[in-house]
C-alpha cells in the first residue's frame, strides 16, 4: 500500500492519517464539509495535504485505499464513486489494526460501550497494565498506533466502525446489547444493524474470546446463524441477580455504579479479567475505584432534599429504560430533544410507578405527550434548561430526584449531549445559589 485517501476530518480520519504518514504512505485528506480550525492547524503542522468543503474526484482516484470515518455514510456520493473505480474502502479502525501487533480487546453495543471501555481500561491501568483506551472513545485507534505500541489496546467500537472492516480481529470481543439505535443508517432495518455489530467478532480464531450478552434476544436468536470461531462467553443476569457482583469463592466485588444495565457492563469486565489473568483483588480493587465520564447517570447535587441526576448521554429510549429502572424513588423526568423515530412503549410501566411530572426540553414534544399524555397528569414543556430546571424544584419534594435522560438526540436546542449535559448542571448549581440566598 502506497497511497491513501482519507475521506472524513475529524479525530479518526487525522489519526488515519497520521499513521499513514507515519508508515511512508502518500496520504490526502478530504471532507465534504469544513474542516475543524485545531484539526486543520495539526494538519498543516505535520505537513499532511487536504482539502474541505467539497471533494476533488480527480485527486481522490489518485489513491489505492480509501480510509472512511466512521461519520460518513457509504450512500456518500465520493465513496460511491471511489466503490465503482474499484478502490478498497477500509475503516479507521481496520487500518490502525493493520499495524498494531498487541492485544486488543473490542467493545460494541447499542448502550454503555463507553461506561464499559472506561471501565475495563481502568481496571488494567489500576493493575499495571501497558494499556491504552481509544477507537470510538477519546484518541482514535490509528493516532495512538501513530505514536506507540501499547502492549494492550481497550476500543470502544461503533457498527459505523465495523462496517467497514476486512481483517480486525480483536482477542477479546464484547457485544453488551442490541437495541434499535441509528437506523436510518441502515434502511431502517434491525437485521442490517444488528449484522454491523456481530461482525466485532467475525474474524476471531478458536483462541479468541467473544463475551457476550446471553440474556439479549437480538444477540441470541443471530447467534445461532453466526460463525465466529471465538470461544463464546455468555452473560446472564442470573450472576448479578442480587445486586452485587460475585467474587470467585466467596464475597462480592465493591462495584460502584448504578443500575442494573452497570451490572451487566460490570460483569462482562469481570470475565474479561479472568481470561486475561487478573487476580481477584486486582479486579476488586477496579472496579471500586472507577469513576464514570459525566452525563451518565451523573449525580449534579441536591437542593432542599431532592437529587438532580444528569443523564444527557441517554438519547435513546433503552438507555432512558435503564435510568429509570435504578431510580428508587419517586421521578421528575426531563426528556426531549431530536426523536430518533422512538417507541416509548417500554418506559409505559415507569410513568405509572415512578414519574412524577414530565419536562419537555425541546422544539417538538408532541411525540411525548402524545407517548405519555394519558399517564402523567403534569407534562410541561420549554426550550430552556433553566426554566427546565426551575420548574423541576416546583414540582418535587424532599426525596424525590429530577433526572436529565432525555430519550433523544441533543440537536434541537443544543451543539451535542455534552452541551446539554453541562447546561443542565450549570443550571442546578446556579439554582442551588439562589436557593441558598
Amino acid at each position: 500500500m502506497k497511497s491513501v485517501v482519507i475521506i472524513g476530518g475529524g479525530e479518526s480520519g487525522v489519526g488515519a492519517a497520521l499513521l499513514a504518514q507515519k508508515m511512508g504512505m502518500e496520504v490526502f485528506l478530504s471532507d465534504h464539509s469544513l474542516i475543524d480550525e485545531k484539526i486543520k492547524v495539526e494538519l498543516v503542522s505535520k505537513s499532511i495535504p487536504f482539502e474541505e468543503g467539497g471533494h476533488n474526484f480527480d485527486r481522490l482516484l489518485v489513491a489505492e485505499v480509501v480510509v472512511k470515518s466512521p461519520g460518513v455514510p457509504d450512500h456518500a456520493p465520493a465513496l460511491r464513486m471511489l466503490k465503482e473505480k474499484g478502490r478498497k474502502v477500509i475503516s479507521e479502525i481496520e487500518f490502525g489494526s493493520m499495524f498494531y501487533s498487541g492485544f486488543t480487546i473490542a467493545i460494541t453495543g447499542s448502550n454503555g460501550k463507553t461506561t464499559t471501555s472506561g471501565l475495563f481500561y481502568h481496571i488494567l491501568k489500576n493493575a499495571g497494565f501497558d494499556v491504552e483506551l481509544g477507537g470510538n472513545y477519546g484518541k482514535s485507534f490509528a493516532r495512538i498506533v501513530s505514536e506507540r505500541q501499547p502492549e494492550y489496546m481497550v476500543l470502544e467500537v461503533s457498527s459505523f466502525q465495523l462496517d467497514n472492516i476486512d481483517t480486525f480481529r480483536p482477542d477479546i470481543s464484547m457485544l453488551l446489547n442490541i437495541t434499535p439505535d441509528h437506523l436510518d443508517r441502515y434502511d431502517y432495518k434491525m437485521d442490517l444493524y444488528a449484522a454491523a455489530k456481530l461482525r466485532i467478532a467475525e474474524n476471531q480464531t478458536e483462541n479468541q474470546y467473544f463475551i457476550y450478552n446471553g440474556d439479549d434476544i437480538e444477540i441470541v436468536s443471530r447467534l445461532k446463524e453466526n460463525t465466529t470461531q471465538a470461544q463464546r462467553i455468555p452473560v446472564y443476569a442470573e450472576q448479578y441477580k442480587n445486586g452485587l457482583l460475585t467474587q470467585n469463592g466467596n464475597g462480592y466485588y465493591d462495584f460502584v455504579l448504578l443500575g442494573r444495565h452497570n451490572l451487566l457492563n460490570g460483569q462482562c469486565v469481570v470475565e474479561a479479567c479472568r481470561k486475561m489473568g487478573l487476580t481477584e483483588n486486582q479486579i476488586n480493587e477496579g472496579l471500586s475505584t472507577f469513576v464514570n465520564l459525566p452525563h451518565r447517570l451523573e449525580k449534579v447535587d441536591v437542593i432542599d432534599g431532592v437529587t438532580y441526576i444528569n443523564d444527557s448521554k441517554a438519547t435513546n429510549v433503552d438507555s432512558v429504560y435503564y435510568a429509570l429502572e435504578a431510580m428508587n424513588k419517586p421521578v421528575i423526568w426531563i426528556a426531549g430533544g431530536t426523536d430518533k423515530g422512538n417507541d416509548y412503549s417500554v418506559l409505559l410501566p415507569f410513568a405509572k410507578e415512578k414519574i412524577k411530572a414530565l419536562i419537555c426540553l425541546g422544539i417538538d414534544n408532541q411525540k411525548l405527550k402524545d407517548a405519555f399524555g394519558s399517564l402523567i397528569s403534569d407534562i410541561y414543556e420549554t426550550q430552556s434548561v433553566r426554566q427546565a430546571v426551575v420548574m423541576a424544584h416546583d414540582f418535587s419534594e424532599s426525596g424525590d430526584i429530577v433526572l436529565l435522560s432525555p430519550a433523544c438526540a441533543s440537536f434541537d436546542l443544543f451543539k451535542n449531549y455534552m452541551d446539554r449535559g453541562d447546561q443542565f448542571k450549570e443550571a442546578v448549581l446556579s439554582y442551588k445559589n439562589i436557593c441558598e440566598l
